[in-house]
């Protein structure tokens, strides 16, 4: 009778009919792990993966640089939505309804009731220059530099409503105001964080009209002078913005040592540091940090209040 060898053991697997070997001390699997192994779930940050691609914990900077643009953006069409029905009341402020009972005191000569010569021609050349035709009897004397404002203004949100909707390859956007169409655009801004360039252009517009809008009415945009030094000129032009949350050197001479930095071609590119580099630009040039976020806080709430 034959007895198997002592140093293999055959064994069947249940159901299979098949044998298998048993496993020797030393021998592993291809799933099997040892203390020191690491799996596909514990790479560290600025691991690469197997394709030579960077790990999802290295993309961080971007959406943060894109978070701050959102907000910048929604910032600014705050201050337009605030600020343009006040530059549509600024357009013709001596209007008068034509409906309206005027007063004419006892004895007084009664007005003509048709628009005079001057009042006639004044409106022939409103309108032959801009299009303009005043309502009413009698022509309201328009402020010609606040209807180009409201102009540029109107045609500009209906670009950027236009295009931020053909870059996000949605439909064409319906007809709205002014108001709704910011507020429409500010809706697709989180839609729009994965667009680099259209998140800038977005941003910039805004901006830019935002600006228009308060030059218009005769606002002056708060400034808070800082303490200190810029770290690239050396003076003392350093000036909070609390509207755009940002310090800029007002200096038109200054020069960083990045040789493709807009300021070497720019005239009027100003260096910027935006709310989250408040302390090391504290640091490099001797502000004190606490005075700036206090001046600033306060002439932001200032602002809101207008």
């Amino acid at each position: 009778m034959n007895t198997p060898n002592a140093s293999t053991s055959n064994t069947r697997t249940s159901g299979a009919g098949t044998r298998t070997e048993a496993r020797k001390p030393g021998d592993r699997k291809p799933g099997d792990r040892q203390p020191g192994d690491r799996g596909l779930g514990d790479r560290k940050p600025g691991d690469r993966t197997s394709d030579g691609g960077p790990s999802a914990d290295t993309v961080t900077a971007p959406a943060t640089a894109a978070d701050a643009m959102t907000a910048d953006a929604v910032l600014w069409i705050e201050l337009l939505l605030r600020q343009f029905p006040e530059l549509l009341t600024e357009l013709a402020p001596a209007y008068r309804s034509p409906s309206a009972p005027r007063a004419t005191p006892s004895g007084a000569h009664r007005a003509p009731a048709g628009p005079t010569r001057a009042e006639r021609e004044e409106a022939l050349r409103a309108e032959q220059a801009h299009g303009l035709t005043p309502s009413g009897a009698r022509t309201s004397p328009l402020r010609l530099h606040i209807s180009d404002a409201v102009r540029d203004i109107t045609d500009g949100v209906i670009e950027l409503d236009e295009a931020v909707h053909d870059r996000l390859r949605l439909p064409r956007p319906r007809r709205e105001q002014v108001a709704g169409r910011l507020l429409r655009v500010a809706g697709l801004l989180d839609r729009a964080a994965g667009d680099d360039v259209l998140l800038a252009h977005v941003r910039d517009e805004v901006r830019r009209m935002a600006r228009r809008c308060t030059r218009a009415l005769g606002g002056a945009e708060p400034v808070v002078r800082v303490s200190g030094r810029c770290p690239w000129c050396d003076s003392v032009s350093l000036r909070a913005f609390p509207a755009r949350r940002a310090v800029l050197c007002v200096n038109p001479a200054c020069r960083c040592a990045d040789r493709a930095c807009d300021c070497r071609t720019d005239p009027a590119h100003r260096h910027a540091w935006s709310e989250g580099a408040w302390v090391r630009l504290a640091a490099e040039s001797g502000a004190d940090l606490a005075e700036l976020t206090a001046s600033t806080a306060d002439t932001a709430r200032r602002e809101g209040g207008r």
